[in-house]
């Protein structure tokens, strides 16, 4: 009897089980039978006046930056041995970026050994050159007293026998000889002499020019500010980076950067720019001098007005093509940082009493633009003109107010539908 009993329970128990399978299978199968199309988000063709606005994000930067960059001493990377915080506020004068100045430090020693060195056999030749020209000086006058001793001996030549006057005569003209000689060794020595003196003083020029040379770049590797700002370090550019598209880092105590790479910048606090990074599709409607709403996500609650100042040109791959737009604001706020995210919204045009649905409501294929109508037998492609479009409405032509239009490509449901019924189907056997 209780083997029968035990039998019957789990008989009972399993009719149970099959029968909430069987409740659960058909429930599952009502889901997925209902129809996809249903399902499909949808909106109203609506008439009004249209206000035609580009939105994007930017990042808040100074107007008239002051840019410092590693001076250019023709060596090679120099050795970054302070730097002040990223967003530190300076002063004008006050210390930002310092390199490693020992070479040049070894350079302006060497090269005041050397001008001292010169300086000193510059004194030797100009004292061997002085003593040198009052012996000759001093040689000179002797040979003229020779010429005159034997000038007047050559008189008393009538009055002596021939023999001697021929002597006094030969010793007359070795007298002039003499001095003539002497006359000319002064003047070559003289030549000679200038030119040593000016070889040293050339040598010592040259140290002196070394020296002044090693002084300026030591002083040109202190980077001091010339304004008031804060400071925005720059990112390392100089270093060796594994991974294309990763963010580099910005420099830091110790890293070493090439002569003129830009360090950090100290944007002016009285000069505030935007630059955005707008789509390819609004690049038509912009132009200078366009009003600008800006609200900077760390300022919450105000706007500031600002003025497109300059449009650059269209970079990025065929799926992301975008520019930069950048935008003078004309308000000053002290809570204002370089970095800072900021919301822009441009208002480009306002077209009035126009047809407009929301931008994902328009497709477009091999050339022809559509809408997604709603009719008794399901969503059929319908085809409009469109006159403008921006990232969030379009406004088009060709189709009656108040018809309802799909979102979302019906297709893509009804494969997405099928695959997830599928899915359904595969679970509930």
């Amino acid at each position: 009897m209780k083997r029968k009993l035990l039998l019957t329970v789990c008989l009972v128990a399993a009719a149970l089980v099959l029968a909430f399978l069987a409740w659960g299978g058909s429930r599952v199968m009502k889901a997925v039978s209902t129809s996809p199309a249903s399902r499909l988000p949808v909106t109203r063709v609506k008439r009004g006046d249209v206000t035609i606005s580009v939105a994007a994000k930017g990042e808040l930067s100074g107007g008239h930056t002051e840019m410092l960059s590693a001076p250019m001493t023709g060596g090679g990377d120099m050795a970054i041995t302070y730097l002040r915080e990223n967003g530190e506020l300076v002063k004008p004068g006050d210390v930002v970026v310092k390199f490693d100045t020992t070479e040049q430090e070894f350079k302006l020693k060497e090269a005041e050994a050397d001008l001292a060195e010169a300086g000193q056999q510059l004194i030797q030749a100009q004292a061997d050159n002085q003593a040198k020209e009052e012996e000759t000086r001093y040689a000179l006058l002797s040979a003229k007293a020779d010429v005159t001793v034997a000038e007047l001996e050559v008189r008393r030549n009538p009055l002596l026998a021939d023999i001697v006057a021929r002597e006094n005569t030969l010793a007359l003209e070795a007298a002039k000889d003499h001095l003539q000689q002497l006359e000319h060794d002064l003047a070559n020595h003289q030549a000679t002499s200038a030119a040593a003196i000016a070889i040293q003083e050339a040598a010592r020029n040259k140290a002196k020019v070394k020296a002044e040379t090693a002084r300026q770049n030591i002083e040109n590797m202190v980077l001091k500010a010339k304004s008031s700002g804060y400071v925005n370090i720059q990112q390392n550019s100089n270093g060796n980076f594994m991974y294309w598209g990763m963010q580099l880092p910005v420099l830091q105590v110790g890293d070493t950067v090439n002569a003129g790479m830009a360090v950090a910048q100290i944007p002016d606090l009285k000069n505030w720019e935007v630059t955005a990074r707008i789509g390819e599709l609004d690049r038509g409607h912009l132009s200078t001098g366009q009003k600008v709403q800006v609200a900077i996500v760390a300022l919450p609650g105000k706007t500031f007005t600002g003025t497109v100042k300059e449009i650059g040109g269209t970079i990025g791959a065929f799926w992301d093509r975008h520019f930069d737009c950048k935008i003078t604001i004309e308000e000053i706020s002290p809570g204002m940082r370089p970095g800072m995210s900021s919301n822009i919204v441009i208002t480009t045009g306002v077209l009035p009493n126009s047809l407009w649905v929301p931008s994902q409501a328009l497709f477009e294929s091999d050339g022809r633009a559509f809408v997604y109508l709603e009719t008794p037998s399901g969503f059929v492609p319908h085809d409009v003109k469109m006159v403008r479009r921006s990232e969030s409405q379009v406004v088009l032509t060709g189709i009656p107010e108040g018809q309802v239009v799909a979102l979302a490509s019906p297709d893509q449901q009804n494969q997405n539908s099928s695959n997830k019924g599928s899915a359904m189907k595969a679970l509930a056997r």
